[in-house]
């Protein structure tokens, strides 16, 4: 049986019989439709959709795909591949300067290759993991003023005459309107994190946490789940910002939600509550361990000394307080309303320590109560999870 291809052959991706008004009416006829998609929709798939079914009406190519720039490794990653040769392409990365996509992104320049087999910069590696032969390419940059934010890339549509330059003009100003598609999906993300995030500490703020809370909590009643919150507030902040301003005190705060953030696994979230308090939300964490989490998080923040990059060398003290679901609490008031009150336990009469809801102060956490080893906290915070529990949960994060 003849293989059905996904594209029509090179020699039929014109048809003669369109007049030229034709063709320009249609062309006029796409910049409208793309006008449209961007300004009554931010969703980038919507937009990048239509540029994809553009480019396939109007050039045919064999395979085409859009890459786009990873700027902290300066590698290309297929966004999108449209062809026979798609499902190969997903784990390809192509760094910067390297083959004709990569020479596009480091030039910001188009380049038309009638024969890749004259071409020293064409990067063959692709084809041979992809099972494909490119026989000509035509790159063009995605550019957002003069950023370069990827390359739109077609496979085997120069016919025997060449790319006709009408095609070309084509082919950039899809381009263009794919960058603005880009440049507007990534100020719609970054909107959405300034909207989650606290801009002293960049940890999730309050409001985000009352979401995550609420997201927990159906899910660990759904599959039978425990999880934990730890809420820390630092002793006699206040003193801080006197003593050294509240530049300082916003430095040792961004600091210590720092080191907080980096302790937690990737299944936990860090929050600033509010002032000189953060939380921390432990999934599938029993009360136990959450207790030795606390525990290890009290010896970190009393034990260490902040902003010393700055000559200041800033020791605090903090109170901790945890509550657990479902055995002190099935709601997420009463969870926020127990580890509070634990932490104001500590806060209330020797501070400095870590108090459970409805156990108290842990003595083993007292002022001059003999710590335990770091191995006994590595080993408890560091335990792995159940590989299928943890990807339940590192899924359900990505969505959050």
């Amino acid at each position: 049986m003849e293989e059905v291809k996904q594209f029509p052959a090179v020699e039929r991706r014109r048809n003669l019989a369109v007049s030229f008004e034709q063709r320009e009416a249609g062309e006029v006829a796409v910049f409208q439709e793309l006008g449209k998609a961007l300004t009554s929709s931010l969703q980038l798939d919507q937009v990048l959709r239509t540029i994809m079914e553009k480019i396939d009406e109007f050039l045919r190519p064999d395979n085409w795909s859009l890459l786009l720039l990873d700027q902290e490794k300066q590698e290309l990653y297929f966004e999108l591949a449209v062809g026979k040769a798609s499902q190969a392409l997903k784990d390809v990365r192509v760094k910067v300067g390297q083959g004709i996509a990569g020479w596009v992104a480091e030039h910001g320049e188009t380049v038309v290759v009638p024969d890749t087999a004259k071409d020293t910069r064409f990067f063959s590696q692709v084809d041979e993991k992809t099972k494909t032969e490119t026989q000509s390419i035509v790159a063009v940059p995605v550019k957002f003023r003069d950023t370069c934010l990827g390359v739109i890339e077609l496979i085997n549509c120069i016919g025997p005459d060449g790319f006709d330059p009408r095609d070309l003009k084509l082919l950039e100003a899809l381009s263009d309107f794919a960058a603005i598609a880009l440049e507007n999906a990534r100020h719609v993300k970054r909107i959405h994190e300034l909207t989650i995030t606290d801009d002293c500490t960049s940890l999730y703020n309050a409001r985000h946490m009352g979401f995550i809370l609420e997201t927990e909590i159906y899910r660990s009643q759904r599959y039978n789940y425990e999880f934990s919150l730890v809420f820390i507030d630092l002793d006699h902040f206040k003193q801080v910002n006197d003593t050294h301003g509240h530049l300082v005190g916003s430095r040792l705060l961004a600091e210590i939600g720092n080191a907080l953030k980096s302790r937690c696994r990737l299944i936990d979230f860090a929050f600033r509550y509010g002032g000189d308090e953060f939380v921390i939300l432990l999934p599938q964490t029993s009360k136990e361990n959450a207790l030795n989490v606390a525990r290890r998080l009290h010896k970190l923040i009393r034990n260490s000394k902040w902003l010393s990059p700055e000559g200041l060398s800033i020791r605090v003290t903090p109170s901790l307080g945890v509550a657990s679901y479902p055995v002190d609490s099935r709601t997420k008031e009463g969870l926020l309303h127990l580890a509070d009150e634990a932490m104001y336990l500590v806060k209330n009469n020797s501070r400095d320590s870590v108090a459970a809801a409805n156990i108290g102060i842990l003595p083993d956490t007292l002022p001059g109560a003999e710590p335990l080893a770091d191995s006994e906290f590595d080993a408890e915070f560091e335990a792995p999870l159940d590989p299928t529990k943890k990807v339940t949960v590192e899924r359900r994060r990505e969505g959050a």
